[in-house]
């Protein structure tokens, strides 16, 4: 397929007009005009740039790319270099889509986790500049905090850690995942249960258990890989485009 072609539709599925995010949505590095093969990964690194280039993509989408308004402007040496070259080398276009994947209520990281614990979405969770970064799901019967944890466990297939304020069943939860350590907090406002993400930092361990909110973290990464996979699928049953999945071995 032609590049404009995925950009416009990317662009217009994920709504990146409409966020403002820690970098750059869209095409980061443009490469060959026509795409026949789609990489997709976590995150725009070493590891799966190479795996693009041995097999043959014309365009790699990641969640996580490569410009970052906190690295600043950066000069292409090094490691990063590695990282960049081999794209440029190869004509391979690079797409990373940030805050929109995350947000995005049927391709998105956060739903993804909610169809794999078949929890029902009620509607967007967390705000950045007035955009949803998750989704907010309902337990319609309500679930154990113990067996919440254990289901997370094995439908991630990561270990999580779980803040507990006790054991009263829950019926609500906030999903946003990767790094929202701080997003919990919204889960007092809109008066929910729990809350699911990636990280976990030492304070929000026992703020969160304060104030009543049983907070799940299930790693980064593991809990960042249901966006990719999901627009793989999309990609391919409505432009029936070859996609391939490189996964990481990232424990974070």
């Amino acid at each position: 397929m032609n590049r404009k072609k995925l950009t416009d539709h990317l662009n217009s599925t994920f709504k990146t007009h409409l966020y403002k995010d820690y970098g750059p949505n869209g095409l980061q590095i443009e490469g060959k005009s026509e795409i026949k093969k789609i990489g997709l990964a976590v995150s725009a690194t070493r590891e799966s740039i190479e795996k693009a280039v041995e097999n043959n993509c014309d365009a790699l989408i990641v969640h996580h790319g490569l410009f970052w308004k906190f690295h600043g402007p950066r000069a292409i040496k090094g490691s990063f270099a590695k990282r960049v070259l081999p794209l440029i080398k190869n004509e391979i276009n690079l797409y990373g889509f940030h805050l929109p994947m995350d947000g995005h209520m049927t391709l998105g990281n956060a739903s993804f986790i909610a169809k794999l614990i078949d929890a029902e979405i009620s509607g967007g969770f967390g705000d950045y500049e007035g955009m949803p970064t998750g989704v907010k799901v309902k337990f319609k019967n309500g679930i154990k905090p113990s067996s919440l944890k254990n289901l997370i466990e094995k439908k991630l297939n990561h270990s999580v850690i779980h803040s507990s304020p006790g054991d009263e069943m829950i019926y609500s939860m906030g999903i946003v995942t990767g790094g929202a350590n701080g997003g919990w907090r919204g889960c007092i406002k809109e008066n929910l249960d729990a809350y699911l993400t990636g990280e976990i930092s030492e304070h929000d361990y026992h703020e969160a258990k304060e104030e009543g909110i049983h907070f799940f973290a299930g790693g980064h990464h593991a809990t960042e890989r249901g966006g990719v996979l999901q627009l793989k699928d999309h990609l391919q049953e409505k432009f029936n485009i070859q996609c391939v999945f490189f996964d990481s071995d990232n424990p974070a």
